[in-house]
C-alpha cells in the first residue's frame, strides 16, 4: 500500500517526493525511477528511515511497512517534527498502539491512519443514517469479511535472502527467523511476529465504521472469539482461516464473522464484505461501493445509494488539507487505536482459545480468568535489545 498511497500524494500539485526508503534495494531503486518520471526530480534513497527522518527537506512520511514496525517509525517520526499517514492496522499489538497515540497527542502533529473508509461518502452517510435515527434503535452490529487472500501463501522452504535485501532490518524488532518468501512482500501479514492475518487487515476498517457510528474510541468491554483451521488447504500461516468474534459493548453487541478462502457469497447478497446496523425500523447494510436501506415495514420501499469511488484519494486530501490547517483528520490515531483494540483482543482471544475475556478499557489490561495469559500479549515479543519507543 506504501506506493499505492505516495501516486495519491503525488496526484496533488503541491507534493512532492523528495526521500524514499526500503530495506529491498531493487525495488527501491525501480519505484524511485517511477517517482523521478513522474515529477521529473529524483528522490533521495535511503535504507534507514532514522536517517531520512534527519532531512530538513522533509514535513510529512508515509509509513507502508508490515504492520511490526508502525510503532517505532511514527513514535520517532512526529518527535522528529513530522506529521504522519501511517496505514493499517495502526501497529500490531495495543500497547503499541496506546504509545503511538500518547506520542500523537504529546507531538501535536497530524497523522492519519489510513482506514480511508472514513473518507468515504457512502460509509459518511450510512454513519449519519445510524446516529440519526433513520434505522430506530440500534439492536446489533453485524460484519463480515470473506476473502481468497486469506488462506495465506503457498508453501516454500525456507532459503538465501535475496540480492539487494537487508533482512536484518527487514525484522527489525521481530524475532530472528531464516528467511522465507512466503513471509515476505505480500505474505508476511499471516504471521504473528509482523501482522493480524485476514481478521486484522480487513476487520480495522469494518470495525472502525461501527465504531464510528456509536462514537466509540475504547477497546470492547468482553470479547468471546472463536478460531479455525477448516479450509483443509495447506498454506504458509499461523493466523487462522475461519474466525467469529462478538464484541460486548455498552450500546449494543458487534458481531464480526471471517472466512478465508471464500469469497463469492456473502449474508446480504453477493458482497464478499459489509457490515448491516440493524434497527427496530430497518436495517442498512453497506459497503464502499453502496447502501441498502431495509425497512421492516414490507409496504416501505428498499432505499438504494451507489458509488463506486474508491476513497484513497480522498483520504490522502483530507490528510493534505489538515497539514495546512493543523485541524484533525478523518481517522486520527484514536480511531485508530479502538479499532486496532478491538481486534488484536479478539486475536488474543482466539491465539489462547478462551471462550471469553474481559478487557478493563479504563486500565487498558484484561482482568479476571485468563488475563495473565492474555496480558502477555499487549506488547510483541520483541527482538533483543528492541523495546517499546520511550516519550
Amino acid at each position: 500500500m506504501g506506493f499505492g498511497i505516495l501516486k495519491h500524494h503525488l496526484s496533488n500539485p503541491e507534493v512532492r517526493c523528495v526521500a524514499l526508503c526500503d530495506v529491498d534495494r531493487p525495488l527501491l531503486e525501480k519505484r524511485a525511477a517511477e517517482v523521478t518520471e513522474r515529477q521529473d526530480a529524483a528522490p533521495k534513497l535511503y535504507g534507514d528511515y532514522r536517517k531520512l527522518l534527519e532531512n530538513p527537506d522533509l514535513d510529512a512520511v508515509i509509513i507502508g511497512t508490515p504492520d511490526h514496525w508502525h510503532c517505532h517509525m511514527m513514535v520517532d517520526a512526529v518527535q522528529a517534527g513530522k506529521d504522519v499517514y501511517v496505514e493499517k492496522p495502526m501497529a500490531n499489538t495495543i500497547g503499541e498502539v496506546n504509545r503511538m497515540a500518547m506520542a500523537a497527542r504529546q507531538s501535536r502533529q497530524v497523522v492519519q491512519v489510513g482506514q480511508q473508509q472514513r473518507s468515504n461518502p457512502i460509509f459518511r452517510e450510512a454513519v449519519r443514517m445510524v446516529q440519526s435515527g433513520e434505522i430506530g434503535t440500534l439492536r446489533k452490529i453485524d460484519i463480515w469479511a470473506n476473502f481468497n487472500y486469506g488462506l495465506g501463501a503457498e508453501v516454500r522452504p525456507d532459503s538465501a535472502v535475496p540480492p539487494g535485501v537487508d533482512y536484518a532490518t527487514w525484522l527489525g524488532p521481530a524475532p530472528v527467523r531464516p528467511f522465507n518468501q512466503s513471509r515476505f512482500h505480500g505474505s508476511w501479514r499471516h504471521f504473528w511476529d509482523y501482522g493480524g492475518g485476514m481478521f486484522s487487515d480487513w476487520g480495522v476498517h469494518l470495525v472502525d465504521v461501527a465504531l464510528w457510528a456509536l462514537d466509540h474510541q475504547l477497546g470492547p468491554r468482553t470479547v468471546q472469539c472463536t478460531a479455525y483451521n477448516n479450509s483443509r488447504v495447506e498454506r504458509m500461516r499461523e493466523s487462522f482461516d475461519t474466525q467469529t468474534a462478538i464484541f460486548s459493548m455498552d450500546e449494543c453487541p458487534i458481531t464480526y464473522s471471517m472466512t478465508a478462502g471464500i469469497q463469492r457469497n456473502g449474508p446480504y447478497g453477493d458482497s464478499p464484505y459489509g457490515i448491516a446496523f440493524v434497527g427496530n425500523d430497518a436495517t442498512l447494510v453497506v459497503n464502499r461501493n453502496r447502501w441498502e436501506l431495509r425497512p421492516e415495514d414490507e409496504n416501505a420501499p428498499v432505499r438504494t445509494r451507489e458509488d463506486g469511488k474508491e476513497s484513497h484519494g480522498a483520504h490522502v486530501r483530507n490528510f493534505l488539507d489538515c497539514i495546512k490547517s493543523r485541524a484533525t483528520p478523518d481517522c486520527p490515531p484514536e480511531a485508530g487505536r479502538a479499532a486496532a483494540q478491538f481486534v488484536h483482543t479478539a486475536n488474543i482471544a482466539a491465539r489462547l482459545q478462551e471462550p471469553m475475556l474481559n478487557f478493563n478499557q479504563k486500565a487498558q489490561r484484561f482482568t479476571g480468568a485468563h488475563s495473565g495469559a492474555a496480558n502477555d500479549f499487549l506488547l510483541p515479543n520483541y527482538a533483543k535489545g528492541w523495546k517499546l519507543p520511550k516519550g
